[in-house]
């Protein structure tokens, strides 16, 4: 694996890529152990960070204990993460540059109504918010209705 962990202009820490990766390759895979949601939610109720990585079964998440973790969102991003049998691969969608940041869009869908889960990419499209642009428009729709949660939409 050519790829390395340090600060990053987006957000904290993150992944970069010590040599250049071509379009359609495989970046990495997104691992650590499989937990409940609701395990999850005890763990890191109070936690201002997590690495967690929603499954499509809509009951488990991966615990990110490797450097996919450090990947962070971008609203135009140079890699996606799909899910194959159960394990989270994250593969480049361009060309990818030496010393070049690994990204990916988060598309978050779920959480508190109020938590607006802030993107600092600064990309030229860059929508705010780490939520997915379907997610956003029902929050919208949501917040005008008056209701205070929308927890485990689970909507892609």
């Amino acid at each position: 694996m050519n790829l390395a962990i340090r600060r990053s202009k987006i957000h904290a820490d993150g992944c970069y890529t010590t040599k250049p990766i071509k379009k359609g390759s495989i970046v990495t895979e997104y691992t650590g152990p499989r937990i409940t949601i609701t395990k999850a939610d005890e763990l890191y109720e109070n936690s201002p960070r997590t690495y967690l990585f929603g499954l499509t079964n809509g009951t488990h998440v991966i615990d990110g204990d490797g450097v996919a973790a450090f990947i962070n969102h971008s609203c135009d991003p140079n890699c996606e993460a799909d899910e194959v049998k159960e394990r989270v691969i994250i593969t480049a969608i361009e060309n990818i540059a030496a010393g070049e940041e690994i990204t990916y869009d988060y598309n978050l869908y779920d959480g508190e109504l109020d938590d607006l889960s802030p993107c600092y990419c600064s990309s030229r499209n860059c929508r705010g918010s780490m939520y997915s642009k379907k997610e956003l428009a029902k929050r919208a729709r949501l917040s005008k209705s008056g209701n205070k949660k929308i927890r485990n939409s689970r909507e892609r």
